[in-house]
C-alpha cells in the first residue's frame, strides 16, 4: 500500500463549504455581504471555488501572485487587491486586480496612467485609519485626499474601508462602526459618490456585529473570532489538519548537556530537567510551518523546533518511526503552511 506524502495538510472543502454558507446567511440576515479572504490559502483555486459556490462573489488577496493564480485556473469572481500597492507593482494591479486598497495619492496617480494605457477603470476602495495604525487616510485627510483622486481619470472610488485587530490589536465597537458609517455619508452626499463597498473589518468584527442592533454598513477557514478566538456557533474548527511523520523515537534526557549557547535562531534555549524522556522528532520545522501554532490531538509536548525538525515528548503514546502526528492549527500556523512547497496539499469533499 502507497503511503500517503509528509508532511502534509488535510483540507476539507465539505467542512469549509459548510461554514461559508453559514457565515453568509449569518451575515446576510442583516445586510452585510462578505469578501473571501484567499491569502491564508494562498489563493489555492480549489478553495476559491467553494467559496463562490457559496454565495460569496468576490475574492481578495494580498499577494498579486495569488490573484494570478485564480485568474489563470478560470476563477470567475471580482478579485480585490487586499493590501496598497506599491509602485514597482502598479502594472500587475491593473492586469489582475478588478479592485485595489489605497492610501497613497503618489499610488492612485500610478494606477490611473497605467489605467488609461489599458483603457480600463481600476476601481479603489479608500482606507481610513481608525486606530489600528496599520495602512489608512488620518480621517481628518480623507477630504482631502478623495478631491485629488476624482481629478484622475481612469479611476474609480468604489468604497472606503478600516481594518482592524491586525497590527494594533484595536477591537472594532459601535463607536468606531458609528463614525465609519458617518465618513460614509458625508462622502455619498459631498460628492454624490455612491459607495457600493463600506467595509467595516474582518472576523474580528464578529463580536460587535452579533450584538449590535444597527449595523451600518461590514472565519470561514477555522470556525473561530480572532479577537479572542472563540469558536463561532456551527462552523466547524477542524476544516484543516496537519499531519507530519516521527523520524526519530528514542528515550534521552531532558535536558541538553555541554555548554549553552545560542541556538540556529539567534536564541538561547532554556530548558528544565525532567529526567529521562520518550522523545520523538516529526519532520518538519520552522522553514514548513509555525510550529507554535500547532497543537497536538496526542496527549504529547512540543519541546521546541529547529528548520527541519520538532522534538516532541510523546509520553506514554508510544509514537515509533513511520507514525503520523496530527495536530490542529491557529491562524498563523495555516498561513505558513498553506505557502510552503514543501508541505503537500490534500483535499477531500466528504464531512
Amino acid at each position: 500500500m502507497t503511503r500517503s506524502l509528509t508532511p502534509r495538510i488535510e483540507i476539507n472543502l465539505a467542512k469549509i463549504a459548510h461554514n461559508a454558507s453559514t457565515l453568509v446567511g449569518i451575515y446576510g440576515a442583516k445586510n452585510i455581504g462578505l469578501m473571501g479572504v484567499t491569502k491564508t490559502v494562498c489563493g489555492a483555486p480549489e478553495i476559491a471555488k467553494v467559496l463562490l459556490e457559496q454565495g460569496i462573489p468576490m475574492l481578495a488577496d494580498s499577494k498579486l501572485l495569488n490573484l494570478k493564480r485564480m485568474r489563470d485556473a478560470g476563477i470567475k469572481a471580482d478579485l480585490v487587491y487586499l493590501r496598497s500597492p506599491s509602485l514597482s507593482e502598479v502594472d500587475m494591479v491593473i492586469e489582475y486586480a478588478d479592485i485595489s486598497i489605497n492610501t497613497e495619492l503618489a499610488v492612485v496617480t500610478k494606477l490611473s496612467e497605467a489605467a488609461l494605457v489599458s483603457n480600463i477603470v481600476q476601481n479603489i476602495i479608500v482606507m481610513i485609519e481608525m486606530g489600528d495604525l496599520r495602512e489608512g487616510i488620518m480621517p481628518e485627510d480623507l477630504d482631502c485626499f478623495i478631491q485629488e483622486v476624482l481629478t484622475l481619470k481612469g479611476i474609480e472610488i468604489v468604497g472606503i474601508g478600516v481594518n482592524f485587530a491586525c497590527f494594533g490589536g484595536v477591537k472594532p465597537d459601535n463607536r468606531k462602526m458609528d463614525d465609519l458609517s458617518l465618513l460614509a455619508s458625508m462622502i455619498e452626499t459631498k460628492y454624490t459618490l455612491p459607495l457600493s463597498f463600506v467595509s467595516g473589518g474582518n472576523s474580528a468584527n464578529y463580536e460587535w456585529f452579533m450584538g449590535a442592533a444597527d449595523v451600518g454598513r461590514e472565519s470561514i477557514y477555522l470556525g473561530r473570532e480572532t479577537l479572542n478566538r472563540l469558536v463561532i456557533p456551527e462552523l466547524y474548527t477542524d476544516a484543516f489538519t496537519f499531519i507530519s511523520e516521527v523520524i526519530e523515537s528514542k528515550v534521552k534526557p531532558s535536558m541538553p548537556y555541554g555548554e549553552i549557547g545560542q541556538n540556529a535562531f539567534g536564541e538561547v534555549p532554556q530548558f528544565q530537567d525532567r529526567g529521562l524522556m520518550n522523545r520523538v522528532i516529526v519532520g518538519v520545522g520552522n522553514q514548513d510551518v509555525m510550529v507554535s501554532g500547532l497543537t497536538p490531538l496526542l496527549d504529547i509536548e512540543i519541546l521546541g523546533s529547529s528548520s527541519d525538525h520538532t522534538v516532541i515528548n510523546a509520553k506514554d503514546s508510544n509514537l515509533r518511526v513511520g507514525d503520523e502526528v496530527t495536530f490542529n492549527l491557529n491562524y498563523g500556523a495555516l498561513l505558513s503552511l498553506m505557502v510552503s512547497p514543501y508541505v503537500e496539499k490534500k483535499y477531500s469533499y466528504v464531512i
